[in-house]
C-alpha cells in the first residue's frame, strides 16, 4: 500500500537510492526491468508516475521490498532538501517570480541546497501571512456563517463528543461546577494553572509536553468565563485540531472551541429538555437557561440558537450590536436582512435605529430582558433583547424570532412596537428635510478614528499570537 505522504519524486529518489547502493547504472537497471534508461531517468526524477507492474520488478531487480519503495520518508537527508527544492520550484508561489529553476545536481553543495530550501519556506511563510488581509478574513467569516446557517447552527458531531465526555465523569444535569471542568481536564490528561503572566496576546497557553493549561487569575472577576476558557483549551485536543494553515482555518477553529464549550457547559439533553419544557408552558426566555446553567446572557442566547431549530423547530436570530449601532456579530435563519457590505460580511455593518437591538439602550434600566416587535420589509419579528458592558463599551444581545413564533415566548405581550424601513436610506439614516436644510454647510463635526480600519490582520499560525513570548512564558513555568 502506498503510503499518503509518499511524491512521485519520493519513489524516484528512493529507486535511484536503491539503485546506486546496488551499484547498478541506469542502463543496468533498464536492461533487467525491461524498459529504457531514459524512462527510469524520467521516473527517477519524478516526472513519470510508474505502473505499479514496473515497480515490482524495479523492487525485485534490486533486491528489496515493494514497500521500501513506497515509503513516504525521503531515502537520505540530501534527498529531502533535493524534493523540497523541487517541490517548492514546481508550484504556483516560484512561477508568479519569473524566476529560472535551480537544477539540484550532484555539484550545488549541500550548504547552497540548504539555504535555497530554507528561503522558499520562508518565503511561503510571507505569502501565507500577506494573504491573510482583512478583506480575505471578512470573506472567510461570511463563509463560514453561510455554512452554519445552512446547519442551522448545529453541529451534532461536536455534540455528541461533549455528551460522550460528560458522561465520563457522571455529569447529570445543573450547573457545570469548575470542580466537573477540572475533572473533565483530567480525564483528558491535563491539569489547570493560574498565572498572573500570561503572555498579552493570549487567554490561555497550553503546555503539550507537560499537560499543563494554563489560565488567567483564579480571582479574576467572572468565573463562568474561566470555565469556558479551560474548556475551550482542550477542545482543541477533543476535536483533533492542528495547527490551521489557513485564516479560514483559523475561525472555523475558534468556532468549534466556542461551540464546544458551550455544549459541555449548557449540554443538549439537559438544555433541550429545560427548553421544551418551558416552550410547553409557553415561557421560553433566555434569562432562565442562562440561570439555569449558570452561564453569561450571551452564552445563553447563543446556545440557544444551537438548540432553537434542530430541537425546538424555531428558526431565530442573534445579535451583539454597540451603543452606535455597530453589529459586532449575528446569526439568523429566519430569513431577517442584516445590513452587508460587498462581500456579503455583516460584522462591522449599522443596523437599524428601530431595531430591538438598539431601542433597547432607551430601557436599560430594565432589571429584565426588553421585549419589542419590529416590523421590517422581510416580515414582522419579535425580539428580546438586554444590555450590558464589555471591553469595547456598551453593547446589546438580543435573540429574536419571526412572529408566529413568539407564541412561545415569555414577553410576547409587549406593546412596544417599532417599523424599520432599512435598507431604504429615508428610513434611519438621512436626517429629515428641514434639519438638512438648516445644518447643512454648518456642522463640522470631529469624527472618532475606528483604529481597526489602520491595522494590519495579525499575522502567525495563530494569529496576533507573539510566539517568542509564549515560549518564553513556557520555559519559565515548566516543571523542573
Amino acid at each position: 500500500m502506498i503510503d499518503p505522504g509518499t511524491t512521485v519524486l519520493t519513489i524516484g529518489r528512493r529507486i535511484r537510492h536503491f539503485r546506486a547502493a546496488a551499484g547498478m547504472t541506469l542502463d543496468d537497471l533498464a536492461g533487467q526491468v525491461g524498459t529504457a534508461p531514459s524512462q527510469l531517468s524520467l521516473i527517477e526524477n519524478g516526472h513519470r508516475e510508474p505502473r505499479l507492474t514496473l515497480l515490482q520488478a524495479i523492487a525485485s531487480a534490486l533486491g528489496v521490498e515493494l514497500a521500501a519503495l513506497l515509503a513516504a520518508e525521503p531515502p537520505s537527508r540530501r534527498d529531502g532538501l533535493e524534493i523540497a527544492l523541487d517541490t517548492a520550484q514546481r508550484g504556483p508561489l516560484y512561477a508568479t517570480l519569473g524566476l529560472p529553476r535551480v537544477r539540484a545536481g550532484k555539484r550545488l553543495p549541500t550548504e547552497a541546497l540548504e539555504a535555497l530550501v530554507g528561503l522558499h519556506a520562508e518565503l511561503a511563510r510571507r505569502s501565507s501571512e500577506a494573504s491573510a488581509t482583512p478583506e480575505e478574513a471578512r470573506r472567510a467569516n461570511t463563509e463560514l456563517r453561510r455554512a452554519m446557517r445552512a446547519r442551522d447552527n448545529y453541529l451534532e458531531e461536536i455534540e455528541d463528543a461533549a455528551e460522550e465526555l460528560l458522561g465520563t465523569v457522571g455529569y447529570s444535569s445543573g450547573p457545570l461546577t469548575h470542580r466537573t471542568v477540572e475533572q473533565i481536564v483530567s480525564h483528558l490528561g491535563f491539569s489547570l494553572h493560574h498565572a498572573r503572566d500570561l503572555p498579552s496576546s493570549t487567554r490561555t497557553v497550553t503546555d503539550l509536553e507537560h499537560g499543563r493549561i494554563y489560565l488567567p487569575p483564579a480571582s479574576l472577576p467572572g468565573g463562568h468565563g474561566l470555565r469556558s476558557l479551560a474548556l475551550q483549551a482542550v477542545a482543541h485536543r477533543v476535536l483533533g485540531h492542528t495547527h490551521p494553515g489557513t485564516y479560514a482555518d483559523f475561525l472555523r477553529q475558534r468556532l468549534e472551541i466556542s461551540y464546544f464549550a458551550a455544549c459541555v457547559l449548557m449540554p443538549r439533553h439537559a438544555a433541550t429538555e429545560f427548553l421544551l419544557t418551558a416552550k410547553r408552558n409557553r415561557d421560553l426566555a433566555v434569562e432562565d437557561l442562562r440561570d439555569a446553567f449558570g452561564v453569561t446572557h450571551e452564552s445563553a442566547a447563543h446556545r440557544f440558537t444551537n438548540l432553537a431549530t434542530s430541537q425546538l423547530g424555531i428558526t431565530v436570530h442573534f445579535a451583539r450590536v454597540g451603543r452606535d449601532g455597530t453589529l459586532f456579530k449575528g446569526y439568523e435563519n429566519d430569513d431577517v436582512d442584516f445590513p452587508t457590505d460587498v462581500t456579503g460580511a455583516i460584522e462591522g455593518q449599522t443596523v437599524c435605529r428601530h431595531w430591538t437591538s438598539r431601542t433597547v439602550f432607551d430601557h436599560n434600566d430594565l432589571a429584565g430582558e426588553f421585549h419589542q416587535y419590529t416590523d421590517t420589509p422581510s416580515g414582522t419579528y419579535w425580539c428580546s433583547a438586554q444590555t450590558g458592558q464589555g471591553a469595547d463599551g456598551d453593547f446589546s444581545v438580543t435573540l429574536g424570532v419571526p412572529f408566529a413564533a413568539a407564541k412561545w415566548f415569555r414577553g410576547r405581550e409587549t406593546t412596544s412596537r417599532s417599523v424599520s424601513r432599512c435598507p431604504d436610506p429615508t428610513c434611519c439614516r438621512q436626517p429629515s428635510a428641514d434639519l438638512t436644510a438648516k445644518w447643512r454647510g454648518a456642522a463640522w463635526p470631529s469624527a472618532k478614528l475606528h483604529t481597526h480600519i489602520l491595522g494590519a490582520l495579525p499575522s502567525g499560525t495563530f494569529p496576533g499570537v507573539d510566539d517568542a513570548e509564549v515560549y518564553a512564558f513556557l520555559e519559565a513555568h515548566a516543571p523542573r
